[in-house]
């Protein structure tokens, strides 16, 4: 498989890359992604139940089951070759990964400067004190509810550490992303519908101050109409044969 070159001219002399990674980016490690129609994650869970805020008020049990299954799935998987090759490229060049995928699919291929908007499914924290707490193993079965763990400072209910629905980005992570866009020479788009938002309006920060954008995709996404180039292909095909051009020596 080759490389287009017009996706190669945008690498070349791009010392600061920022990639922007969604759900497609884990699709070929075997994680759902959130809106394929025959295997998205929400196509068998309302959203409204298992990932807003007033749900997890009302009745935090099945969330607290379904989150740690979510957990054993993704701590289960492996990283796939695209996320080791975007690993590779941050020891190549700058490389920042700016994801809105909540596994660790990325520090585990060996990337070492990922910023979470939507947070972690390994990062829990106290519903109403937010004192981080550390949970050990992680159910291979979902059980249909499972009593959150109380926070050992106050007394509420633990909870995983991702963004639901009703709940803003965290505000460092955000402007950590926002400034790594705006001061990349290049950000490269993977694996993302560019429909969730606050996140997709990102990649325009960096459309602003004149960064030139590469997207990998298998389909046409709404962050399409702003790549100057858009690569037709997948994160675990075509990552790394950008990145083997890149330590090779096919780009100066």
């Amino acid at each position: 498989m080759s490389c287009p070159e017009n996706a190669l001219t945008l690498v070349r002399g791009a010392p600061r890359v920022v990639v922007f990674t969604g759900a497609g980016m884990s699709a070929e490690s075997g994680l759902d992604t959130y809106r394929n129609d025959e295997s998205g994650l929400w196509e068998r869970v309302d959203p409204e139940a298992m990932a807003s805020i007033d749900a997890w008020h009302r009745d935090p049990q099945p969330m607290w089951s379904w989150y740690l299954w979510r957990a054993h799935l993704a701590r289960t998987a492996e990283p796939n070759a695209g996320h080791r090759a975007i690993a590779e490229w941050g020891r190549l060049r700058s490389v920042t990964v700016v994801t809105q995928n909540i596994d660790d699919l990325h520090e585990r291929a060996g990337s070492d400067d990922v910023v979470h908007l939507h947070g972690s499914l390994f990062e829990f924290r106290c519903t109403e004190c937010a004192a981080p707490f550390e949970v050990v193993g992680f159910p291979a079965v979902r059980e249909p509810r499972m009593t959150p763990p109380a926070c050992p400072r106050c007394g509420a209910a633990v909870r995983p550490g991702v963004v639901w629905f009703g709940e803003a980005l965290p505000a460092a992570e955000w402007a950590r992303a926002a400034e790594a866009m705006a001061g990349a020479d290049l950000v490269v788009i993977v694996g993302t519908s560019g429909v969730v938002q606050p996140a997709a309006s990102l990649p325009l920060l960096a459309v602003k101050a004149g960064v030139p954008v590469l997207e990998i995709t298998p389909a046409p996404t709404e962050l399409t109409r702003i790549a100057d180039v858009s690569w037709s292909t997948t994160a675990a095909r075509g990552l790394p044969v950008l990145v083997d051009a890149v330590r090779t020596g096919g780009l100066s």
